[in-house]
């Protein structure tokens, strides 16, 4: 009964095993992008939030959390996209955590009510003002230089945005193949 609740909040439904391959897929990627690939910072954005929007169309709640917090693990553990900065990371990381978590539930919340732009849009700005608005308190506080509030603002919501729109043609991609099978069988 669960799980069955869980799946009605999917915009695809896929087999159990299937949910757990792409788990494991995009936990893979979400951790090996920026901890392998480092650099550039708005090429790795991008591609995390490409997993964190695949995940909330292909995967239940469940599978949430980890991928929500293996991006910033990732950089964490790679230390280099801040550079010097990585120390500042580690008090950034629950609100990364938190903003990874209303990217995808907004999202997810949205795209059965919208259109599938308007669910980027709504949920990256959500990512956004929660990042930002930490970087400006730990920016007044003294807790974190005002570079922060540059990594943290609008190159969040940049790489967001661009991020939605590549699982849109993923997303598109998949529709096209799953109904193209549908069709020949």
């Amino acid at each position: 009964m669960l799980t069955k609740s869980l799946s009605l909040n999917l915009p695809i439904s896929l087999s159990a095993i299937a949910e757990v391959l792409v788990f494991i897929g995009l936990s893979a990627v979400s951790f090996a992008i920026p901890f392998s690939l480092g650099h550039p910072q708005w090429l790795v954005g991008m591609a995390v939030n490409v997993c964190l929007f695949l995940a909330a169309i292909f995967l239940p709640k469940k599978f949430i959390l980890p991928l929500v917090i293996f991006p910033s693990l990732g950089v964490l553990s790679r230390g280099l996209i801040f550079g010097p900065l990585t120390m500042f990371l580690v008090y950034f990381l629950p609100f990364i955590w938190l903003g990874n978590l209303a990217l995808i539930l907004v999202f997810k919340t949205f795209f059965s009510r919208a259109n599938y732009f308007f669910a980027i849009a709504f949920s990256a700005v959500a990512k956004f003002l929660l990042l930002l608005a930490a970087a400006n308190i730990f920016f007044a506080l003294s807790v974190a230089p005002k570079v922060f509030t540059q990594l943290m603002g609008f190159n969040q919501l940049a790489t967001a945005l661009a991020g939605g729109a590549v699982s849109w043609l993923v997303f598109n991609l998949y529709a096209k193949y799953k109904s193209r099978n549908n069709a020949t069988a």
